[in-house]
């Protein structure tokens, strides 16, 4: 038996339904700036093998709602899963983020890559959901999330990160096609994890599109708007009180605010270079919008924080006519390790108390 929600208003707010305050929930809010998520660290090894042990993936989920009162839990994981259960080897190098041994660099590449199946290469992701949904004890929803098909395959072009994306920049200009199938294939890959996850009882699923925001206008229109709109579109999410919520989020992709909004995506998420009334204005009420504070704030007193919640708050709520419905409070992008867990508290507090005034 499925238990009810205690505490349901972060999907209440993406069905732009009333709430009792705003709802909030941080990107990388299960982190290196927990000495408890450093504990768990050292004693598991690596990172992987945090993410690919379901208790311990359960455990890391739930650290930062034992410190703060969150209104949702997401997957502890990593957007590279699919691609490694692709075949291309993930590893992390020490200070230099996730790499592949076999990056995909020729159209031949792109033909050997297939969907992994969910319940076999990928059962580690689908089993900590489980294992998650069933330790929250309805206490408040799990998201559960993807990497676009674009930044998938920015990873996977390039071998790892990128400082220019010229390898994948590249293959866009001199061999379209290639490039476009191997979009298809993540495409494909994305929308069968997230139906996947939300089988295992992730009540919503975002999409995290982190590098839409390297492409010009005409290449994001090409490569990678059009997949994220057919994922809005294929991905079946339920009906009703039981559908699970779809967030596209892009970093610097601000200017396709109103093409995002059209997607048929019920949420989705902006960066600090938004204005929130702005996005409100723009979106008009179609969907909910989640962000946006700057990560950065969280360096400022305490007093600064309270200052610049307020700020975005009273935005969003100038933006849409006087109405606080609709938003899910969020940082702009991800937390940082070097980051003061009692500066999160405040943060928290402080979107709970003065949305609710």
């Amino acid at each position: 038996m499925t238990l009810p929600l205690a505490n349901d208003r972060f999907l209440r707010a993406l069905r732009r339904e009333p709430v009792d305050r705003t709802p909030v929930w941080l990107m990388r809010q299960a982190g290196r700036y927990l000495p408890e998520y450093r504990q768990v660290r050292r004693k598991a090894g690596s990172f992987l093998a945090m993410a690919k042990h379901p208790e311990i993936a359960c455990e890391v989920t739930l650290q930062p709602l034992r410190r703060f009162p969150l209104d949702a839990a997401i997957l502890f994981s990593d957007i590279l899963t699919i691609p490694d259960a692709m075949g291309l080897g993930l590893y992390f190098a020490e200070g230099e983020g996730p790499k592949f041994e076999r990056p995909v660099r020729s159209a031949a590449d792109v033909a050997r890559l297939g969907v992994p199946d969910m319940e076999g290469e990928l059962r580690y992701v689908m089993d900590a959901v489980r294992v998650i949904r069933r330790e929250l004890h309805g206490a408040v929803p799990l998201i559960g999330f993807s990497g676009s098909p674009w930044t998938l395959a920015c990873y996977m072009v390039e071998g790892g990160g990128s400082k220019d994306f010229a390898r994948i920049k590249a293959m866009a200009l001199n061999d379209p096609q290639a490039l476009h199938a191997l979009l298809s294939v993540n495409t494909e890959a994305v929308i069968a994890y997230l139906s996947a996850q939300r089988a295992a009882g992730a009540q919503a699923l975002q999409v995290f599109d982190t590098w839409g925001g390297v492409l010009s206008p005409a290449m994001y229109r090409e490569f990678s708007l059009p997949y994220l709109q057919r994922i809005a579109r294929e991905l079946e999410r339920g009906e009703g009180d039981a559908r699970a919520p779809l967030i596209l989020f892009g970093k610097g992709t601000g200017a396709y605010l109103e093409e995002l909004a059209a997607s048929g995506a019920e949420g989705v998420g902006v960066d600090w270079l938004v204005e929130l009334g702005e996005a409100a204005r723009r979106t008009g009420g179609c969907v909910a919008v989640q962000g946006n504070l700057d990560p950065a704030t969280l360096y400022g007193s305490p007093d600064a924080i309270r200052r610049e919640v307020r700020r975005a708050l009273d935005s969003w709520r100038d933006g849409n006519g006087g109405s606080r419905e609709g938003h899910v409070f969020n940082l702009g992008h991800g937390m940082s390790p070097d980051m003061d867990p009692e500066h999160v508290a405040v943060l928290v507090d402080e979107v709970h108390a003065y949305s609710a005034r």
